[in-house]
């Protein structure tokens, strides 16, 4: 049995690390970071044109309707570029949700843009409380009539100023019931998007308030939801393997150029340890990636375990990687002209984002009947 990429998918890898490096490149990243807008300036079009939005999108709604392995490989090289923009939230999870449980209205309204880049979603699922867990949610969904209604707060919404829709969880009825997905479009009467600070300025992230705002919901319940969990803590993941692979190259290079009492500090024992330490972390986490993309089309009953244990070890080792990879620069790691601090901050970011480390090692124990 194969247990590596296939000729296609290493080819889209290596195409898409070609594409960033010419597109992507530290200074416009920076750019992007400046902006108000947060994005690289025609990059999203050209994206596009190369079919990324549409990959993991039905064949029949204009996508190419590949695997979650596709996208994770395509994700990696993103992170490796630490690639700005909605893409994530947008061509993964928002997408991943509509294509599991939208209607075929609501499918046929927003996928096939999507697809086609033309629109533009992003998913909603931080309280207040900064809990994912849906017995805490306080946002709620009243049925009015046919439609629903929802009432509530989300925290770090990613890129709601770009927007077109919002996919949000919330809990159904009167707050009792299981929690559900809703997608909102942002222009409706009731949504107000506020953009927040961040730590990781490659990124965007809103508190956006629903005030009976009128939503469609998304067939699934409580399993939609845990699906959605999955394939972004999978997602996540990927981000995660690539940036922590372009910290540890960034290190080694930085390592044979400085010198110090007339050697490359790349020649001292400390410095190769910290290189060998990463890569020891890396490799077993690449495979542990693969297979838990793997898993989120052909192995549904591992999924959720699997997801868990790729999330909360590749944050963990994204987190781990950037500090020894800032500590191998010395002090110019330290500064704002170095780029290093593009992934230590990134690595912050997806630390928290679709649960902690501890929040996923407690999902691994309860699926595992702990």
């Amino acid at each position: 049995m194969d247990f590596g990429l296939s000729s296609e998918q290493q080819q889209l890898k290596d195409s898409a690390r070609e594409f960033l490096s010419g597109e992507c490149s530290t200074a416009q990243v920076r750019k992007a970071m400046a902006s108000e807008d947060g994005r690289i300036p025609g990059l999203d079009a050209q994206i596009a044109k190369l079919g990324w939005n549409g990959l993991i999108v039905p064949e029949k709604f204009g996508g190419l309707g590949l695997s979650m392995l596709d996208m994770a490989v395509l994700l990696e090289e993103q992170g490796y570029a630490a690639m700005p923009g909605p893409f994530l939230f947008s061509s993964v999870l928002a997408a991943s949700a509509l294509a599991i449980g939208g209607s075929d209205e609501l499918n046929a309204k927003w996928l096939g843009a999507l697809a086609e880049g033309k629109a533009t979603g992003t998913v909603a699922i931080v309280e207040k409380s900064d809990s994912i867990i849906p017995a805490d949610f306080e946002t709620v969904a009243r049925k009015d009539g046919g439609a629903f209604r929802i009432r509530g707060v989300k925290m770090f919404v990613p890129y709601a100023n770009l927007a077109n829709f919002i996919i949000v969880a919330a809990r159904a009825g009167d707050g009792a019931g299981d929690a559900g997905l809703f997608a909102v479009e942002t222009g409706s009467p009731g949504v107000r998007v506020k953009m927040l600070k961040n730590l990781d300025l490659t990124r965007r992230v809103a508190e956006v308030e629903f005030a009976d705002a009128p939503a469609s919901a998304l067939g699934g319940g409580a399993g939609l939801y845990a699906r959605l969990l999955d394939i972004g803590a999978v997602a996540v993941a990927a981000d995660s393997l690539g940036g922590s692979e372009r910290a540890l190259d960034m290190a080694v290079e930085y390592s044979k150029v400085r010198e110090q009492f007339g050697k490359p500090i790349g020649s001292f024992q400390a410095l190769k340890h910290a290189a060998a330490e990463i890569v020891a972390d890396l490799e077993p986490a690449r495979a542990l990636l693969w297979y838990a993309a793997h898993a989120q089309n052909s192995a549904l009953d591992e999924a959720p375990r699997m997801a868990a244990m790729a999330k909360a070890r590749l944050s963990d080792v994204y987190s781990r990687t950037t500090d020894r990879a800032v500590l191998m620069h010395g002090g110019i790691g330290f500064t704002w002209e170095h780029d290093i601090h593009l992934w230590f901050k990134r690595s912050r970011f997806n630390e928290s984002y679709f649960g902690s480390p501890p929040y996923h090692r407690e999902r691994v124990a309860q699926l595992g009947g702990y």
